[in-house]
């Protein structure tokens, strides 16, 4: 561990500026934020959507039942977007919609790759789905395009609420020998379940894209959260685990209660279970959170569309 801790930033979405590139510093500063701000109304508009869906549920409404997890997911972004305004006086949603927006892209994206290999590996199955294709996909995309954006701001809030310095402002480093055993294993991850399908590859998925794309962004000057791992500097990535940890309760909390969920084959100790994931399966949303956040990362780098604002670093 380095032992002089950096001094605790104004800015939780500041990128280490080792690494980085002259033109991604001029035209891609951070998201900036101040101390504080006002409670937007939407915020109080996600808390009353969390509450209404709940008791029109209860209350036997098809199509809430239908749309139950994203309804609720809806409300929750709104929410905590809203308090994290509250606390650092900036918005995604409300200052930065277009970066919010592709969001909402990526994370469609980034999760129609994990249901490729879950065609393969038949670790979960929907049931309860609409018949008709149209309200069946459309639930399909918006269920997706909430996954990353609940996990990003349940992280932005913990890192608001919880002690120490925030974020790792400093030069994260990462050698070349662990690069490379790192994309090595990652690689290997991503393609072993393909090669041997099977459900006892599924943990596999759950680390590749983390190992495999998070020091590759480290190389193309991105955040990367390992790289500061690596840096002595792990509360990001506590942060993160953490968050993926909220998120899986309130995922698997409200699935239980929706008229279309899912349901898990998990061949590890599968039958004992939290609502509907078997409790060993709760640790893959730790590992996840850093693969949302590493194909985030990548994919905005490459994108063809200008990086006003970085999101996260």
């Amino acid at each position: 561990m380095i032992a002089k801790i950096p001094r605790k930033s104004s800015n939780p979405n500041k990128l280490p500026r080792e690494g980085r590139t002259a033109e991604a510093e001029e035209s891609s500063p951070p998201i900036e934020e101040t101390k504080g701000g006002g409670f937007p109304s939407y915020a109080l508009a996600g808390l009353l959507i969390v509450a209404l869906g709940e008791i029109l549920l209860f209350s036997g409404n098809y199509w809430i039942g239908i749309y139950f997890t994203p309804i609720q997911w809806t409300g929750y972004i709104l929410f905590m977007d809203g308090l994290h305004k509250r606390l650092k006086g900036t918005s995604v949603i409300s200052d930065h919609f277009g970066e919010f927006a592709l969001l909402l892209l990526i994370s469609i994206g980034s999760w129609l790759i994990f249901e490729g290999y879950n065609l393969l590996l038949e670790n979960w199955r929907y049931v309860g789905l609409p018949e008709n294709r149209l309200l069946r996909y459309s639930g399909y995309a918006w269920s997706f395009a909430t996954i990353s954006p609940a996990i990003f701001l349940t992280y932005q809030v913990l890192d608001d609420l919880l002690p120490g310095p925030s974020p790792f402002a400093g030069p994260s480093r990462m050698g070349s020998s662990a690069f490379a055993i790192l994309v090595f294993l990652g690689l290997a991850c991503l393609v072993v379940p393909v090669v041997k399908p099977s459900t006892y590859m599924t943990p596999l998925v759950w680390l590749g894209f983390a190992l495999f794309l998070d020091p590759i962004n480290h190389r193309l000057g991105e955040r990367s959260i390992l790289a500061e791992l690596f840096s002595g500097h792990g509360r990001s990535l506590g942060i993160l685990f953490l968050s993926g940890l909220v998120c899986g309760l309130f995922w698997e909390f409200w699935n239980y209660w929706s008229t279309a969920k899912w349901h898990y084959d998990v061949p590890y100790w599968g039958h004992i279970k939290l609502f509907e994931m078997p409790v060993l399966g709760f640790l893959g949303f730790m590992p996840f959170t850093i693969e949302c956040f590493a194909i985030y990362k990548f994919v905005r780098r490459i994108l063809p569309i200008p990086l006003k604002e970085r999101y996260l670093g």
